[in-house]
């Protein structure tokens, strides 16, 4: 990765897929209790290659993050060669539920935690994460919650990311400049796009290398910002 200017001070982070992961054991389990029988592995490796398929500017166009939800799970299943909709609706709609009470995005990988007590001595965190009103709970419950300020949830500002405006609304809040401001998120056409629009630098987790052809600086996993 290029790195990042030297004159940015505040470095704000998305929460899904970027902190705090999909939890595939629950998403295995929901699976296997309908005669669908993936491995949270073969789960992951589906989700890279769905990226192909949903991280597009044609399906952030005339999607929102709801949306988006359902067709990030059917790209998935896709990818992984499950076409038993009998079968997977019930399913969607059991981890549809999970997610709305608890967030099923709430794994954190262990090279999370050391990767961001290095970044805040180098930066002011905060997250910008397009949820359901869950995000700050989430962070909270993880052990990441003390790491940010602010947390910026789509859900309570009623916009969502690409827009800028849910970029400005963080940097405002941070007491930050968009010359001086970074975002890092995983969806090129959401996260990236949408923090360059609003004047910011962008840097993009790529770890299935979905994005090599786009005009950002790509890291496949957080700790690449610290080394």
């Amino acid at each position: 990765m290029t790195p990042l200017p030297p004159s940015i001070t505040h470095l704000f982070l998305d929460a899904g897929n970027t902190l705090v992961f999909v939890n595939m054991e629950v998403v295995s389990r929901a699976l296997g209790r309908r005669g669908v029988r993936l491995t949270p592995e073969e789960l992951w490796r589906g989700e890279h290659r769905a990226r192909r398929t949903i991280d597009t500017p044609e399906v952030v166009r005339v999607t929102d993050d709801a949306a988006r939800w359902k067709a990030y799970f059917d790209a998935i299943l896709r990818e992984c060669g499950v076409e038993r909709p009998d079968a997977v609706a019930p399913a969607l709609r059991e981890l549809h539920d999970y997610h709305q009470r608890v967030n099923l995005w709430e794994v954190v990988p262990p090279d999370v935690p050391p990767a961001l007590e290095a970044l805040r001595r180098r930066y002011r965190l905060g997250v910008i994460s397009n949820s359901t009103g869950t995000v700050r709970e989430k962070l909270h419950r993880v052990g990441l919650g003390s790491f940010f300020d602010p947390i910026v949830d789509s859900f309570e500002e009623k916009v969502e990311k690409p827009d800028p405006r849910l970029f400005r609304i963080a940097m405002e809040r941070a007491g930050a400049s968009p010359e001086r401001s970074a975002h890092v998120g995983d969806f090129y056409y959401v996260d990236a796009t949408g923090a360059q629009a609003a004047g910011m630098e962008a840097v993009l987790l790529d770890p299935g290398g979905v994005h090599a052809d786009k005009p950002v600086r790509r890291i496949a996993a957080l700790r690449e910002l610290v080394e």
